[in-house]
């Protein structure tokens, strides 16, 4: 398995935003700056955009539902209602294009729609049956409520907090136009205050300029609701998110499968088959020379000899690839202690389990040690590694750590990029932590499971 070592990591952080290229580094604090981030504009303008949307949705969802099931007594009330639900997954496409811009939220297309049969007919049952297309519904009747809410909140805050901060300097409005001494706090038929004298002027324009710093972080707090909506109702459901990673994680299994029988194959037709074709053709010679020369057909015998003690060890050699019996003998301890002798560098294994996982799971740790330590040995230039295995909870925890050169990656294409696609067809994880000049560790999580109990 070919790993990168010695190279950096393209790391890099953003918004998501064109423009926004990486972290960057601010004098002000986050508070102080807030309001004037485009961030904050962005989703402000998300809220404010929020109310007229929501009142085209909810009437549209409402009306087309309304006559929908007011004519179910008659044909025409099952295509008002499928019409209404396409509408509504229109809208969701619509939806999720607004938050992508404004919230930066990527959330991924619901599941299709799957036709059984062709025609209007095998269309309409079609949205009738997703659930996407009723949570899109659902959706269409719940934003508008909040929108309403946010709104509101967001504008007479927003409002409040910018008019008090900027009141130092248009309260000469109230005298010169208005006919009183500046704006009125609080009024009867018998008493009034206004706020005219320097120091409630400044007072004021503190308490505008709190409401102005807390008003972004306000708006983003109204905004985590809408993501909250956007994700779960016009997102791809959890059923249909699962059906997807494991689709994936089947062709993963079945590439990684074919691979092996490509790799078995070719090194018993490179190593082990033609080294018994020669053997074959070296006794026919020998066979041969028997009568007229025996003692060189004893040489051809001896040489043939060697090479089946050779032919012998590169068998045990594949066995072992496919599956160790020292693993399915004595279990993981004694396996990779094994797989660690042969590696280059002293290797300490401590492996704490009271108990052997189910053989696929085992046989999965012990290749991806196994993996780990051939990388260590071809490229890290370690002098020292070890090997920890763990448990916890329902989880079997791997670690593999080398003090070498550093700079290893799961990159696309590389070594420990295709381990940790074999991880996670079976619900396992690959964590690489490798700067450069090292140590590295990488540590491997997989699901336990026990051995199915037969008979």
């Amino acid at each position: 398995m070919a790993t990168e070592y010695g190279q950096g990591y393209g790391l890099g952080s953003g918004s998501g935003f064109p423009g926004d290229t990486g972290a960057r580094h601010h004098r002000l604090p986050a508070g102080l700056r807030a309001p004037f981030e485009a961030r904050s504009w962005r989703e402000f303008g998300y809220v404010l955009l929020g109310l007229p949307v929501g009142i085209l949705l909810f009437t549209y969802a409402v009306t087309m539902v309304s006559l929908g099931a007011g004519l179910l007594v008659t044909f025409l009330g099952v295509p008002v209602l499928a019409a209404a639900l396409a509408g509504c997954r229109g809208f969701g496409a619509m939806e999720r294009a607004r938050a992508r811009a404004l919230l930066g939220l990527r959330v991924s297309e619901p599941e299709p729609l799957r036709l059984k049969k062709q025609g209007a007919m095998g269309w309409m049952g079609a949205v009738l049956k997703s659930g996407a297309s009723w949570r899109s519904l659902l959706y269409a009747v719940l934003q508008f409520p909040w929108a309403v809410f946010s709104f509101v909140v967001a504008l007479t805050v927003w409002a409040v907090g910018w008019t008090m901060l900027t009141y130092p300097l248009w309260f000469w409005v109230f005298p010169m136009y208005a006919g009183q001494d500046g704006l009125q706090l609080y009024g009867d038929q018998t008493h009034r205050i206004y706020l005219d004298n320097p120091f409630e002027i400044a007072v004021t324009a503190l308490v505008g300029l709190l409401f102005t710093l807390a008003t972004p972080w306000l708006v983003r707090a109204l905004t985590t609701v809408d993501r909250v909506m956007v994700h779960g109702l016009l997102g791809p459901s959890r059923l249909a998110t699962r059906v997807v990673e494991l689709e994936s994680d089947r062709g993963v299994v079945v590439d990684t499968a074919a691979a092996d029988l490509r790799r078995i194959e070719r090194d018993l037709h490179d190593g082990a088959q033609a080294r018994l074709v020669n053997l074959a053709m070296d006794l026919g010679l020998a066979k041969e020379k028997l009568r007229e020369d025996p003692r060189a057909a004893a040489v051809m015998v001896d040489e043939a000899h060697g090479e089946v003690k050779t032919a012998l060890q590169e068998l045990r050699d594949l066995a072992r690839g496919i599956h160790p019996a020292v693993l399915t003998d004595r279990g993981l301890d004694a396996a990779l202690s094994s797989v660690a002798s042969r590696c280059t560098v002293p290797v300490r294994v401590e492996v704490d389990l009271a108990e052997r996982p189910a053989s696929a799971i085992e046989g999965i740790a012990y290749f991806t040690v196994s993996e780990l330590l051939q990388n260590i040995s071809k490229h890290a230039r370690a002098t020292a590694a070890a090997v920890e295995v763990w448990r916890v909870e329902n989880r079997l925890m791997l670690q593999v750590v080398d003090n070498g050169v550093g700079g290893a990656r799961a990159a696309a294409g590389s070594g420990l990029a295709g381990l940790a696609e074999r991880l996670d067809a079976v619900d396992g994880i690959l964590v690489v932590d490798s700067p450069a000049g090292g140590p590295t560790r990488i540590t491997a999580e997989l699901p336990w499971r026990n051995e199915p109990v037969t008979g």
